[in-house]
This record gives structure tokens, C-alpha cells and sequence, in this order.
């Protein structure tokens, strides 16, 4: 590759592209927002949620100095991720609070990107850190639903006109912001049904000694603020 390909690619991905038209980015919200509120398609893309979810726990270990073992991702949308470290202390906490803020915090930060006209961007650190993800995956349910995401990231971040990567960047970001909301109530119906145990309120509860019922609050206001505000960028508000 000459340094004139080298510069193209630089300018595909670096560069902007011009802001889609108001009816696409409502139109992915609205289609988001349909598979994410019918049961039996939420039990389908929950799996993306998971990858997020488990993604967030395996990168801020990682961020702050835990071993990061592996991440396992079960066909029933729950996952698992181990890190070896202090089994206390700051890392865990931010470690064990990474998972449900993580779609929403993702779907903001894409928000962002998409206001500033990175969609290439977008789709590209998408596929950079699934691949990555991908090395951490320790079960075949788990390696297939990452490779396929990831494919689909690759393949639109290579193949696709702008306009169908606008549409797919879009509906991505509109889904991390709105599926990171319902996990959230979830958790809290199961606790209330004495369910999930050992989630991960519960976790940091003991680690911190603060109710799991404040923790369920930060989720909470991190995802609805997270959906209000990467809301109101993609809707130029």
C-alpha cells in the first residue's frame, strides 16, 4: 500500500460525512425502539446489549490493572466476564459498575461521533474493539454472536454508500441508547421477585457497603440521562 492508499484510507476514515436527512435518524429511533420493546424480538437483540455489557466489565478491568481472564456469552442473552486482582478496592468497584452503564455510555459516545459527522469512524472503532473483544471469548456461542456483530460492522464500514452507513450507524447508536434502559428495569423487577442474588448491584453493594438499591439508581439515571442526551444530538435538539 502506497502512501496515496494510505492517505485515502486515512481520509475515508477520519473524514466526515455530511449529516443525514431528519426522517433517516428518526426512522432508525422508531425501528430501535420495535426491537427493543416486543419480547420476543428483545430476546434476540439482548444479545447485543450482552456484548456491550460484558465488553464494558472487560475493558475497564483491564483499564485499571485487573487480569483480564476471559468473557463468556450464553445463548439465554446473560454473560460472564472474569479478571483476577484485588478482589476490593477502586478497580473492582469501577470494574463490577461497568457493565449495565456500558451500552448507554457507548450509545452517547457514539451520539457524539455521529453529531461531528464521524460515521466511518463510528462503524470502524466498533469493529476495532469487538476484534478485540474476540480474543478474550472463551465459548463457541460466544466467539459466533461477537464474529457475526463484528462482521456486520466490517462489512458495512468497507462495502457500504454512505447513506446505508448512516442508516446503520443510526440504528446502532439509537439501540445502544435505548436498550440500555430496559436491562436496568429488569434487574430491578427480578431483585424485587428476590431473583439475581448476585447481580451486579448486589456485588457492589458488598464491595462498597452502599444499598444495591442506590446502585440500581445510578444505572438508572446513567441510562435514561445517557438516552436524553445522545437523543437530543441525533435529533439536532
Amino acid at each position: 500500500m502506497d502512501s496515496t492508499d494510505l492517505g485515502n484510507l486515512w481520509d475515508r476514515v477520519f473524514g466526515t460525512q455530511p449529516a443525514p436527512e431528519q426522517w433517516l435518524v428518526v426512522v432508525t429511533g422508531t425501528l430501535a425502539l420495535i426491537v427493543t420493546v416486543p419480547n420476543p424480538l428483545w430476546r434476540l437483540t439482548r444479545n447485543a446489549v450482552t456484548i456491550a455489557h460484558e465488553g464494558g466489565h472487560g475493558l475497564i478491568a483491564l483499564l485499571t490493572g485487573r487480569q483480564l481472564s476471559g468473557i463468556r456469552l450464553h445463548s439465554d442473552t446473560s454473560g460472564l466476564t472474569v479478571s483476577r486482582g484485588r478482589p476490593t478496592g477502586i478497580g473492582m468497584v469501577l470494574t463490577a459498575a461497568a457493565g449495565y452503564t456500558a451500552p448507554s455510555l457507548l450509545g452517547l459516545g457514539g451520539a457524539w461521533l455521529l453529531t461531528e459527522g464521524r460515521i466511518t469512524l463510528l462503524l470502524w472503532v466498533a469493529t476495532a474493539l469487538l476484534a478485540a473483544m474476540l480474543v478474550m471469548i472463551r465459548n463457541v456461542y460466544g466467539a459466533l454472536t461477537v464474529i457475526v456483530t463484528g462482521s456486520a460492522f466490517l462489512l458495512m464500514s468497507w462495502l457500504a454508500s454512505p447513506d446505508w452507513q448512516a442508516f446503520f450507524a443510526y440504528a446502532v447508536v439509537w439501540f445502544l441508547l435505548l436498550g440500555g434502559v430496559r436491562p436496568v428495569f429488569e434487574l430491578q423487577s427480578k431483585r424485587r421477585r428476590g431473583g439475581a442474588p448476585d447481580s451486579d448491584a448486589d456485588q457492589l453493594s458488598r464491595l462498597t457497603d452502599v444499598p444495591a438499591a442506590l446502585w440500581l439508581f445510578l444505572f438508572h439515571a446513567v441510562s435514561l440521562c445517557s438516552l436524553i442526551g445522545g437523543g437530543r444530538w441525533l435529533l439536532g435538539l
